[in-house]
């Protein structure tokens, strides 16, 4: 089930994509056990690194504001984070994950590489190595989301 772009070769949007739909949806079903969505467990994750505010985690998430808001609410009603008033920005919170927190959030790794490596077994040792490897270098180059839009920039944009 691929989309061949016009000249005839798979088209990488559609097989991305596809990959992406398909994987987020195996994510959310592991982690609902858990009472999180794979976006809180990506919040979580860039949050145990500690001393980053909101805004932070939301840029490295490529979560808008008013989506961040309501995910760190729905993280703080579980317990599983709080936001305190950065020492240095008045108006800055940093969020910093809770005990519970980090129990949830380790227990999401364990789920997320649990799915990886189901994924992945599908596939001979060295094409996982080269599928991997060349994505990082796709997602750390060209589309870092500085593509010809400029940076930051989104699909479409």
């Amino acid at each position: 089930m691929s989309s061949c772009s016009p000249g005839g070769a798979p088209d990488l949007m559609f097989l991305l994509a596809s990959a992406s739909h398909a994987l987020l949806a195996e994510h959310a079903a592991g982690l609902a056990e858990l009472g999180i969505s794979p976006r809180a467990h990506h919040v979580l994750l860039r949050a145990r690194a500690g001393d980053l505010t909101q805004r932070q985690i939301g840029e490295a998430c490529g979560i808008d504001k008013t989506t961040m808001v309501v995910t760190l609410d729905q993280l703080e009603a579980a317990g599983l984070a709080r936001r305190r008033p950065s020492p240095t920005d008045r108006r800055a919170r940093l969020v910093e994950v809770t005990g519970q927190g980090v129990v949830v959030l380790d227990r999401a790794q364990e789920i997320a590489a649990r799915i990886q490596q189901d994924v992945l077994a599908g596939l001979p040792p060295a094409q996982r190595e080269a599928l991997l490897r060349s994505l990082e270098n796709l997602v750390a180059g060209r589309l870092s989301g500085a593509g010809p839009c400029g940076p930051g920039s989104r699909p479409g944009c």
